[in-house]
């Protein structure tokens, strides 16, 4: 009797497949995609598989399928604006993603404990690698890309944007919350003459951030957010909140309140989401940022109430777009760098996750917020810019 070997579960009959096939064309239909097309944005199918995992699956599946080389696609960027315009999502309901919003409903996912998890398996995956992606500042957050032409000058316009909001002096105490390699404080102190304390969860990143800022009134220190206990002018936090979890936004907010002097400033700039849900995509959860969770404007407002004034409140998600295509332009230009080490799996991992975010900004799925927030009784009124 002749036997079959299967390439994956999920590989069925050819009428099963022939099935999952048309239903999922008749979804992506809505988002004018084709399965075997040959538009930028269109599926091509390269395993027989693919539709039934991502059917069973979601966008882990689809992840996956990408990263397995089961199907291509020439503009993934293109791909996913299309694909969240039209809600795609929405029609799909794996069993394995209820479970994951669940998990994320009903436990703590962001403790002190599990919080290193995603500086061990993300910040420190090699800073040779992220210095090859990111501007020369290493600045790995949204550029604000107004008046700028090039990655550099949009991170330097994002930087000093920051500081301006903030109404930096010389000689005032600067806390940064996740501070990454150091970009915002090595621009502060030298700009205008600050002094730094910034605490992040990355080894990799304290250490190359203190080459980096050797000779300034700059500190690293290696640690989670909830040890502080120190008294600054100003708050910074660029790109961390998403780290920080619903059910800790409260405690995040209680600890900046007691590390703010009461004539104090706190800029918060994070990405968030435009409704209520549980965790963060499958797909990103288990390969890029582990036991993330995008806000709501709703979420932060609320853990705002009787702890802080909300002064300004500045969206500029759609500069991500921008911001996201240039690291992935750098990484292909850096990838043979990379080849030998990282392997071939990596690079379609990391192009899937950069075009991924990118689709979804412009499709303006998901939002990137700066607010300004101080005590309240703050004396004065607050100087809002517009841009």
């Amino acid at each position: 009797m002749e036997t079959r070997t299967l390439d994956h579960p999920l590989d069925t009959a050819p009428k099963a497949r022939g099935s999952a096939q048309r239903y999922l064309q008749g979804l992506l239909d809505t988002a004018d995609v084709r399965l075997n097309g040959q538009r930028p944005w269109d599926i091509r199918l390269l395993h027989p598989g693919v539709p039934e995992r991502v059917l069973a699956q979601g966008s882990l599946g689809l992840g996956e399928a990408y990263m397995d080389g089961w199907w291509e696609c020439d503009r993934l960027d293109q791909l996913f604006d299309r694909l969240l315009r039209a809600r795609i999502d929405r029609h799909i309901h794996p069993w394995t993603l209820a479970w994951h919003h669940l998990r994320a409903r009903w436990l703590n996912l962001q403790t002190e404990r599990r919080a290193w998890q995603v500086g061990r398996e993300h910040y420190d995956l090699g800073n040779d690698f992220y210095a090859a992606m990111l501007d020369s500042r290493m600045t790995y957050t949204c550029g604000f890309w107004q008046r700028a032409r090039t990655l550099d000058e949009a991170q330097e316009h994002k930087l000093d944007l920051v500081c301006r909001k903030l109404g930096l002096e010389p000689g005032m105490r600067v806390l940064d919350i996740g501070c990454g390699w150091g970009s915002f404080m090595k621009f502060a102190a030298e700009r205008y003459q600050v002094q730094c304390v910034g605490v992040t969860i990355s080894a990799e990143q304290a250490a190359l951030g203190r080459e980096r800022c050797a000779g300034l009134p700059v500190e690293f220190r290696l640690t989670d957010y909830r040890s502080l206990n120190q008294r600054f002018d100003r708050i910074v936090s660029l790109g961390m909140f998403e780290h920080v979890g619903q059910k800790n936004h409260e405690t995040y907010l209680d600890v900046a309140r007691r590390c703010l002097v009461d004539d104090g400033l706190i800029l918060l700039h994070t990405i968030g989401r435009n409704e209520t849900g549980h965790g963060t995509d499958p797909w990103i959860h288990r390969y890029i940022f582990p036991n993330g969770e995008l806000p709501t404007i709703a979420q932060i407002g609320r853990a705002c109430e009787n702890r802080f004034v909300v002064e300004d409140l500045h969206n500029f998600g759609a500069d991500y777009d921008r911001t996201l295509m240039a690291w992935h332009a750098n990484v292909e230009a850096a990838w043979p760098r990379f080849a030998d080490t990282l392997g071939e799996r990596f690079h379609r991992m990391w192009r899937y996750y950069l075009l991924m975010c990118a689709g979804a900004f412009r499709a303006r799925d998901i939002q990137l917020w700066q607010w300004v927030l101080a005590k309240p009784g703050r004396p004065g009124v607050y100087q809002r810019l517009a841009s």
